[in-house]
């Protein structure tokens, strides 16, 4: 049994009004991390220098979903299990981070992307609709760009991509003095102190603090604290930045916009419809979402918002195929 599947089951979701895209306004719906249901399975997957975990269920169109830092693929957990019902559901834990290994290079997101496609492979999945969330974003614009017939549809929320749009104004934004704490000294700092480091995260990034609750920082506090996660967060996921700037600025100069439909999503308290621009200058065909009270943690503290909006808009561009 993995760590995953370990913690208990939470409470059920207070029922929500409606989402957006004209349909309403819904009510305020906090989510707790909930293992996965018996329709998936976790396995080891061998990647570059290490293996990635990843969790695998149903059967139809594939979808696949990518997390970022202070997560772990168990945010998917709410979508994946309306998804699965008609598709196949992908979920890895990004490298070095959740469940899988922890090498020491190869944090760079074009490289990620191309070991995701080898998951792919592995998989015998040709195409997929893709969802993703802060670095899974970057993780998956390098998989789009480097791979652009293997995904069919994006789903991107709530971050910016290394190099491109608007990056450099965004690293001035004291918010993200994360991206450069990193070093054996800081390590030591953040060694045992995880759950504070994190709650910084959640407490300043969210809407509203108790939209994270105790349950989801104590399950993540638990995950980050494992041996290596903070160091490759820190000196791998964050310091590869400046690199992927360059590799992306270099992919756009190579296949210009890219021209599948993508859906952008930010929170009301976060980037909102500024993310639409944001994704729309390496874009062709984008629209817009915002999820009402919600900052960064969009699966967190509007799950059932970002459930609807998302599953919507899957199923409409996967009909159009």
């Amino acid at each position: 049994m993995t760590l995953s599947n370990t913690l208990p089951l939470r409470r059920i979701l207070i029922v929500f009004a409606a989402v957006l895209l004209g349909i309403g306004m819904p009510q305020r719906t906090h989510a707790e991390v909930q293992p996965f249901s018996s329709a998936f399975h976790g396995t080891d997957m061998a990647v570059t220098d290490g293996t990635q975990y990843v969790r695998v269920g149903g059967r139809g169109p594939a979808v696949l979903l990518l997390h970022g830092f202070g997560d772990t693929g168990d945010m998917w957990q709410p979508l994946a299990e309306k998804l699965v019902k008609d598709h196949t559901v992908i979920i890895p834990d990004l490298r070095g981070m959740g469940l899988s290994s922890h090498p020491e290079g190869g944090y760079e997101k074009a490289a990620q992307a191309r070991d995701m496609a080898k998951i792919l492979d592995a998989l015998k999945v040709r195409s997929v609709q893709l969802v993703t969330h802060d670095i899974g974003n970057m993780v998956g614009y390098a998989l789009i760009a480097q791979f652009p017939d293997r995904v069919s549809t994006w789903v991107v929320m709530d971050a910016p991509l290394p190099g491109l749009a608007s990056w450099d104004k965004q690293l001035l934004n004291p918010k993200v003095w994360h991206f450069n704490f990193r070093g054996p000294d800081v390590e030591r700092l953040v060694q045992g102190r995880e759950r504070i480091l994190l709650d910084r995260f959640y407490n300043e990034l969210s809407a509203d603090p108790k939209g994270i609750d105790e349950q989801s920082r104590a399950h993540y506090a638990e995950l980050y604290a494992r041996p290596g996660a903070i160091h490759n967060a820190f000196g791998g996921q964050f310091a590869a930045f400046a690199q992927d700037a360059k590799d992306n600025q270099a992919l756009f100069a190579k296949v210009g916009k890219l021209k599948l439909p993508v859906l952008a999503i930010g929170g009301d308290h976060s980037y909102g419809a500024s993310i639409q621009t944001e994704i729309a200058s390496v874009a062709d065909n984008v629209q817009g979402a915002v999820i009402t009270d919600s900052g960064h943690w969009i699966m967190e503290e509007q799950p059932q918002q970002a459930i609807q909006v998302i599953e919507a808009y899957l199923r409409k561009t996967g009909a159009s195929r």
